[in-house]
């Protein structure tokens, strides 16, 4: 009878302190939060991939979407440590962001390159331009040597030998269509399209998509594909190597992105990694 009183008093003292743990392991968990990674994007494939890769990304972190309506205030944040990274923008525009505002912005991964042109609403091919055609270019310099380049490449201007994706305006050494230059930011090339005076406009596929146009529909599409324009992952220096910045690139570079860039954006990009 004693045996079972005491073996009876051991079993229960054995759930008393499996219970304990059991609650010291819950109350444990239950204080851990997921460690937060805010990334800033504003068009709709990167705003995707940011979200895709918050639904799939390594137990223990969120992610969290800062979405901005233009092309400053995503590196202004990532500069100022508001926010822990962006996915807008290419490595040139990422370095002259550096150059002019002291930034410390870096690539940490490549993710997709765009299928950027031209568009004309009068023209089929661009043998068809007018002497004196106004063709509209970004203002801003690594999209716009960008831009030329594609010219270049097609014959239809000469840059300076030597400056290739860096060439500026400047740096037109014959135009014999006599073409005249429009700059325009880069978030308003769509609408100068739609101008009787404008014989044609570069563009992204994510912005000439507002007027319901696409990479087919170009008349001219850039041939040679540099990697230093892919839209990339960017962070910070101080924070590059961080655990939080490694899991999110794991994340976006995952089979599920890949998937989603090959499928639902293969007529306007294709991946990088």
């Amino acid at each position: 009878m004693k045996k079972k009183v005491l073996i009876s008093m051991l079993v229960v003292a054995g759930f008393v302190v499996a219970g304990c743990t059991g609650q010291k392991k819950a109350a444990d968990t239950k204080g851990k939060e997921d460690k937060v990674i805010k990334v800033a994007s504003h068009i709709p494939s990167t705003v995707e991939v940011v979200e895709l890769a918050g639904k799939n990304i390594e137990e223990g972190y969120k992610v969290e979407l800062v979405q901005v309506n233009d092309n400053i205030q995503y590196n202004e944040l990532l500069n100022a440590k508001e926010i822990d990274a962006n996915f807008a923008q290419h490595e040139p525009f990422m370095q002259k962001f550096n150059e002019e505002k002291e930034g410390n912005l870096v690539i940490v991964q490549k993710i997709y390159n765009a299928k950027v042109g031209f568009y004309s609403k009068e023209y089929k091919d661009i043998k068809d331009l007018p002497e004196g055609a106004k063709i509209a270019l970004p203002s801003d310099v690594s999209n716009e040597g960008r831009a030329l380049a594609i010219l270049d490449d097609a014959g239809l201007i000469t840059l300076k030998e030597g400056v290739g994706f860096n060439g500026t305006i400047k740096d037109v050494v014959d135009n014999p269509k006599n073409i005249e230059w429009v700059s325009v930011d880069l978030l308003n090339l769509a609408e100068a399209y739609n101008e009787k005076d404008i014989a044609m406009v570069y563009n992204y596929p994510t912005y000439i998509a507002k007027i319901g146009l696409t990479p087919k529909d170009a008349i001219l599409l850039e041939q040679k594909v540099d990697d230093r324009f892919a839209i990339s992952l960017v962070a910070r220096e101080d924070n590059k190597d961080s655990a939080e910045i490694k899991a999110l690139q794991k994340a976006m570079t995952s089979d599920k992105v890949r998937e989603l860039l090959q499928t639902k954006y293969s007529e306007t990009l294709t991946p990088a990694f």
